[in-house]
């Protein structure tokens, strides 16, 4: 009998804090932050410097299609201004250098004969920076449901997305720096569901049932020339599927 009442009274707190952490609503509140990553199309643009020795130079507008991008991993902060409204930051950053380095002679002329041990010529390395960054930003209305902690929304999302190319050799032929940039503008209402597994731990699902973006692609191959310019329009619907895995604090 002793041993049932310790029982007991050793299980019993246990039960009501079980109790009371069932009656507890899980999900945000007003002042909540969120971070996630999230695994989405590859939203970024970028377009090569071209050759700054030509003859003729051609262009077609970056693909902003987001069937043929591929998947990447990415990062979305979160913050609750209110119990059911969210605005969402998000973006990333990559700047890259590649040092250029000058041409070596051989020992091959107009007098060259296939096979006569002459040494080859090792053309000018261009030197090359490459910078892209992506940014965006939205707002999402929230739902309750009779599940707890499934929080289905609905929301609007801008974002800007710019890259840039430039490259320049140490060659005879080449007539200056060479820039190939790229920038995209897009628009899309948003359609996702969160599921709160704890009131620190979430998982979600979103779609964009529909975007538009705007793409413009510009080459300037050769110093003082002109642009070379070619822009798209995407529209698409139920686009850019996301997943997310996230946390509440």
């Amino acid at each position: 009998m002793k041993l049932r009442k310790l029982i007991i009274l050793a299980v019993a707190p246990m039960m009501c804090l079980a109790a009371n952490a069932q009656k507890q609503e899980v999900g945000p509140k007003k002042g909540d932050l969120t971070v996630a990553a999230t695994v989405s199309y590859n939203s970024y643009t970028s377009l090569n410097a071209p050759a700054g020795n030509l003859t003729d130079y051609n262009l077609q507008a970056v693909s902003t299609n987001w069937n043929d991008k591929k998947l990447m991993v990415g990062f979305e902060g979160g913050w609750f201004f209110s119990d059911l409204w969210k605005l969402t930051l998000g973006g990333g950053l990559s700047i890259t250098s590649n040092p250029g380095y000058a041409p070596v002679l051989g020992t091959i002329d107009e007098t060259y004969e296939k096979g006569d041990g002459s040494i080859p010529n090792y053309g000018a390395v261009a030197n090359q920076s490459d910078m892209q960054f992506n940014v965006f930003t939205g707002v999402d209305r929230y739902f309750k449901t009779k599940v707890c902690g499934l929080m289905p929304y609905v929301g609007v999302r801008v974002g800007y997305a710019y890259g840039q190319n430039t490259a320049v050799a140490d060659d005879e032929t080449w007539m200056g720096k060479s820039v190939g940039e790229s920038f995209n503008v897009r628009g899309a209402a948003t359609f996702g569901v969160d599921y709160f597994l704890t009131d620190a731990f979430f998982v979600g699902a979103q779609v964009d049932p529909f975007a538009y973006t705007y793409n413009m692609s510009t080459y300037k191959p050769q110093e003082g020339l002109g642009n070379l310019s070619a822009d798209s329009h995407n529209f698409s619907v139920f686009a850019a599927p996301t997943i997310k895995v996230g946390f509440k604090f």
